[in-house]
């Protein structure tokens, strides 16, 4: 009814936690399977809530362990996890029963942090399983949930840092290839110049042509004109024709 269980309610596991949090026996291999595990693949520091795994009261020390690593402030020197890993190595279901209890479920589904939790072997299930945010099979497969091989991210960001050269340099190329190609498109200023030197000397030509042209066509019709009008001699002769015809 209040979904504790619920999908949900379910938090994302931080890719790079610069913390994890361990709530388990501060004795056993599981702590050191955990710290080895996370030591081979990427070095995260950790900090361990020593706890019973078993037992009675066990519950109650785990609900606790979870509850101050969440009400961990950011402001202190002692670093808040950023991922919590509930663990325990395998055992009967009466060892494994604290992991049932109300109480640690309810601080499981309540926590702000991540939880993986680790319990028993891969076939053992408690409740917490249900309320955490994602389910280990043992606790191992939790530290390797918790953080990705340093080996692995340094070669993938190789890989990344080698493509974006390549793509960086192919970029260059095309833009050189589009720069040169542009360039031997421009006509260099000496050419330029040239060429419309060459453009005055064909306009100015057509220029002294034209004016040619005009000048010849005027001096022409000039001729033409002159040719039609009779000179001064004639005109005095058709006058004098014109008085004697008057006289007679």
């Amino acid at each position: 009814v209040e979904g504790l269980f619920a999908e949900e309610r379910k938090q994302k596991i931080p890719y790079l936690p610069a913390v994890i949090g361990v709530v388990t026996s501060p004795t056993g291999a599981v702590i050191r399977d955990i710290v080895q595990r996370l030591s081979e693949r990427f070095g995260t520091r950790v900090l361990v809530a020593s706890v019973p795994v078993q037992g009675k009261g066990a519950e109650q020390h785990i609900a606790n362990a979870i509850t101050a690593f969440n009400q961990m402030s950011v402001s202190t020197k002692i670093p808040k996890p950023d991922v919590i890993i509930v663990a325990r190595g395998g055992g009967s279901l009466e060892d494994l029963w604290c992991f049932n209890e109300e109480i640690v479920v309810r601080a499981v589904s309540e926590s702000i942090i991540p939880i993986i939790s680790a319990i028993g072997h891969e076939t053992d299930t408690t409740l917490i399983d249900y309320a955490a945010d994602i389910r280990a099979p043992t606790p191992t497969a939790a530290a390797e949930i918790a953080t990705p091989v340093l080996t692995e991210l340094v070669a993938r960001i190789l890989e990344l840092d080698q493509r974006a050269s390549h793509a960086i340099d192919r970029k260059f190329q095309f833009k050189d290839s589009q720069l040169t190609s542009a360039v031997r498109g421009l006509i260099h200023p000496v050419e330029q110049i040239n060429l419309l030197s060459q453009r005055i000397d064909v306009l100015n030509e057509r220029i002294q042509k034209t004016l040619q042209n005009s000048v010849s066509l005027k001096t022409n019709n000039l001729i033409n004109l002159f040719e039609r009008m009779p000179t001064p001699f004639q005109k005095l002769a058709d006058i004098q024709a014109r008085l004697i015809a008057a006289n007679e």
